[in-house]
């Protein structure tokens, strides 16, 4: 094997648990995939099986790469995420990229007990961001666990590419629906037969849902299967069917991979094929390749995506960012099949996934980017270039507003000359979780250190110098919200900033002062944002507040939200 500079360490945890693998090398792919969209090289001529082909590049495609495979199948340890924290620290990494966190429906945890925040923070104290996934337990409010303030959280983001896939009926119509189906379009068409014409052991509302054991080989054999849920897929595939048609209920916004010919069609268009083989003597069909097309509505926000407001410091916005998360192609590993089944024979060296874990990384490479810039810059300073010069992305179009997208689509380009930044150095944090209740003990598990105290000035979350502002509120109460926050000059000197609200709410917010004036590079002014008004009853109101001095515009977005939007 020859040797290269891209992979330059790769380490390996919890070696002595259960059917664990004593390797770094990866045998599921999704290190791989989320490796490459960090900071893989540019390549040529890339595809899966035709599909989404172009050249691909990761995020800085001249930076080096050192892996920490600290999951193991039985899942990810605490132990082990702290194990591999602590080694990318005193290894000198300059960003650490997680995409990671609680799956399922967990719940936030307290920072102490968290050891994604436990490790960020120590990161933090060496001078390096951590980027995570929000999670992919969308699109509940209150749903993501990546909550910590010193952190940067990544919410998953379409692309204008769309993975679409058609089939043809026997009486011609063509229909549209969602799967990546690299298997060839056949010339001829095969019989079509719905579950319930095909299953002899079951009810009929098992048979028309395709539920494990229902289909007969023998029945289904040279047929597509129509079938009334999304589950009936693996069972039509165990019973040797060419093929199947899936109602798409719950509806799902991602395409998936699939190992046969398949796809999924929303209720509509499901009827009307099934309406097609009742009514035909002998239903026909053919399930073509699938292709790709413009997403018009592009970017919004993945259902799957986890939702804010912060379940720990309800008045920290979370998500801080979006970034591309939906079939999303990169790098995969050769020992791993590309839809993750054992009967899959294929194997791929790039494979399309989704996931907030895509789209982390996406955030982790124009982190790199802008550092490789501003070595000098600290973690906060380098996270607010990314938050206050994303791109803003429609409410109309993501449920949940900032709670989905935080300040909007990552911009690299633009993040490496924001203008200015919100800085939050070690002792900020330590003053904001002092105001939330952390006592010397807590501060010590967090923070790794026996002699740290609470110091006798503390304020609360809101006042954290953070490049987003949020508040939680009593609902249908008069508030007053102010907003402490300092920002350092890294523009150019003489530079006047003046202060532009923009609002579709009814919230009366005002700037003091509404003019910044700087006279050098780093130097630092603050001023005070003031919100009044009155939030109804499960719900959020939004604005954003932008600096702009005619060259650099600086944006934050404020929110003030009811607590019952959490339930």
């Amino acid at each position: 094997l020859s040797c290269y500079s891209k992979i330059i360490g790769a380490r390996y945890y919890g070696a002595s648990r259960p059917n664990s693998s004593p390797s770094a090398r990866d045998n599921h792919g999704h290190g791989s995939h989320t490796a490459s969209t960090a900071a893989g090289n540019i390549v040529n001529d890339v595809s899966f099986f035709g599909l989404a082909q172009g050249n691909a590049k990761g995020g800085v495609p001249s930076a080096r790469i050192a892996a920490y495979k600290i999951c193991q199948p039985d899942g990810c340890s605490d132990e082990d995420i702290l194990a591999g924290f602590d080694d990318a620290i005193a290894d000198g990494v300059d960003i650490i990229s997680v995409s990671l966190g609680a799956g399922g429906q967990a719940e936030a945890s307290d920072f102490f007990n968290n050891s994604i925040a436990i490790g960020s923070f120590h990161a933090m104290q060496k001078g390096i961001l951590t980027s995570q996934a929000a999670g992919n337990s969308g699109p509940s409010y209150g749903s993501t666990t990546s909550v910590a303030p010193w952190l940067i959280s990544v919410a998953a983001s379409t692309t204008d590419r769309l993975f679409i896939d058609k089939v043809v009926l026997g009486d011609g119509r063509t229909l549209v629906g969602k799967s990546i189906n690299s298997f060839a379009s056949p010339t001829t068409t095969f019989p079509l037969l719905h579950g319930t014409q095909v299953s002899i052991r079951c009810s009929v509302n098992d048979a028309m849902n395709c539920k494990p054991g229902c289909l007969d080989k023998t029945m289904v054999k040279g047929s597509y299967v129509l079938c009334n849920s999304y589950g009936g897929y693996s069972e039509a595939y165990n019973a040797g069917a060419l093929g199947v048609v899936m109602r798409n209920e719950p509806y799902l916004d991602v395409a998936d991979i699939v190992t046969f010919p398949a796809l999924l069609l929303n209720a509509t268009e499901h009827d009307l094929v099934l309406s097609y083989v009742n009514s035909t003597k002998f239903p026909k069909a053919r399930i073509l390749k699938s292709e790709t097309m413009n997403d018009a509505e592009a970017p919004t926000i993945a259902s799957f995506s986890s939702r804010g407001p912060n379940s720990i410091t309800p008045d920290i916005i979370k998500p801080d960012l979006s970034a591309p998360g939906v079939d999303i192609l990169a790098a995969f590993s050769p020992l791993a099949t590309p839809s993750f089944s054992s009967s899959d024979p294929r194997h791929v060296p790039y494979t399309i996934m989704s996931g907030t874990s895509m789209a982390c990384p996406h955030v982790s490479g124009a982190a790199a980017y802008v550092k490789a810039f501003h070595s000098e810059w600290s973690p906060s300073a380098i996270k607010s270039a990314l938050m206050t010069t994303a791109y803003p992305i429609s409410d109309a179009k993501s449920l949940g507003g900032e709670f989905a997208y935080g300040s909007g689509l990552v911009f690299p380009v633009e993040a490496a000359r924001p203008g200015l930044v919100y800085e939050a150095l070690e002792e900020d944090y330590i003053i904001m979780l002092c105001s939330i209740g952390y006592d010397a003990k807590k501060l010590q598990i967090l923070l790794g250190d026996t002699n740290t105290a609470c110091p006798t000035v503390t304020a609360s979350p809101k006042d954290l110098n953070y490049p987003s502002m949020g508040a939680e509120v009593v609902p249908e109460r008069p508030v007053n919200i102010m907003f402490n926050r300092t920002v350092t000059n890294v523009g150019i000197e003489n530079s006047i900033y003046k202060a532009k609200i923009v609002t579709n709410s009814k919230l009366n917010i005002e700037v003091e002062p509404e003019v910044l004036t700087f006279k050098a590079v780093l130097e630092k002014k603050s001023f005070v944002v003031s919100v009044s008004g009155s939030v109804p009853v499960n719900s959020r109101l939004s604005a954003s507040l932008v600096w702009s001095d005619g060259s650099f515009s600086v944006r934050s977005p404020i929110v003030l939200h009811a607590q019952s939007i959490r339930a």
